[in-house]
């Protein structure tokens, strides 16, 4: 009997969390903002994908007789210092900088569910000091945090991968401990609970499925940061190293010429810009979207 109850408390949850679903993406498709930036940031991560086959030329393809050529038909966004076209180094880029901040993302969002899930659903003194060593933690700024972390690690792709996404595990940890407080004396958790379901089994099939809807929020403007950041960690020289064409290590070879020939750093700048806002902008659609403020 007791099963059955919480069976029914799971498959009414279950459709209410269809029924949200849908309202959700019904007001998503009249923010026209939240469109243009899905479709900017659908684009260029399908360039990305089909860079060997859109790039005018192999991105590390050697031409010094051609180096700082201004863009033209032949160049259309000009060569760089070693005669490479640039455009073809900016679509190859789309794979280093966004799988960058998507690895990051879940990295960071899968340690942070795990601790946060753990303080939100326990509460008491195992919230008390999981909360304090992420103020700690929160307390560094954020750029500083993953310069030490990329310094501590070494230079190169993987590590400024793993150096963002430890760097916003506590974050992620404090967005899910809140909304694991908010529902954690649901009905549904106390009927798993009397029937002696496993702890791991309620918060990971029955609490955290609900608690996921600001996770979402968070997750894309987390992708548009960890771009910034790997851009940031590759022009100090702690990220992706040359020759790869990585947006942040294009800006550091870029940035020696950048008086003679500004397009170098131009170009990479306002495709790092456009990246980071089109998240944002996706961010704060799926934000009003989620807002119960909003519904009708």
């Amino acid at each position: 009997m007791e099963k059955s109850a919480v069976n029914g408390l799971e498959h009414n949850q279950t459709l209410k969390k269809e029924n949200q679903v849908i309202a959700v993406l019904k007001r998503m498709r009249r923010n026209k903002g939240a469109m243009v930036g899905l479709a900017v940031f659908l684009f260029i991560v399908i360039v990305g994908i089909l860079a060997p086959w859109l790039a005018p030329y192999p991105y590390d393809q050697i031409d010094m007789a051609s180096a700082f050529q201004s863009p033209s038909l032949k160049h259309l966004m000009g060569t760089d210092n070693m005669g490479r076209d640039v455009l073809s180094r900016i679509m190859y880029g789309v794979r280093y900088s966004v799988t960058i901040g998507v690895v990051a993302m879940i990295i960071s969002f899968l340690g942070g569910t795990l601790i946060g899930a753990v303080a939100g659903f326990y509460g008491g003194k195992t919230d008390q000091v999981i909360m304090r060593l992420c103020d700690i933690v929160q307390a560094i700024p954020s750029l500083i945090l993953n310069i030490a972390l990329a310094t501590v690690l070494g230079e190169g792709f993987v590590n400024c991968i793993i150096a963002l996404g430890i760097g916003g595990i506590a974050g992620a940890a404090r967005l899910v401990r809140s909304s694991m407080l908010s529902i954690r004396k649901m009905e549904y958790l106390d009927a798993a609970k009397v029937i002696n379901c496993p702890t791991p089994q309620i918060i990971g099939f029955q609490a955290l499925p609900n608690a996921i809807s600001p996770m979402i929020v968070q997750a894309t403007m987390s992708v548009a940061r960890n771009i910034l950041n790997a851009a940031s960690l590759s022009y100090l020289g702690l990220g992706v190293q040359p020759p790869n064409p990585e947006w942040g290590a294009m800006l550091t070879a870029g940035r020696d010429y950048i008086s003679k020939y500004p397009y170098l750093t131009i170009i990479p700048g306002l495709v790092i810009i456009i990246t980071a806002l089109s998240l944002n902008l996706l961010g704060d659609g799926l934000r009003d979207a989620m807002d119960p403020k909003l519904k009708k």
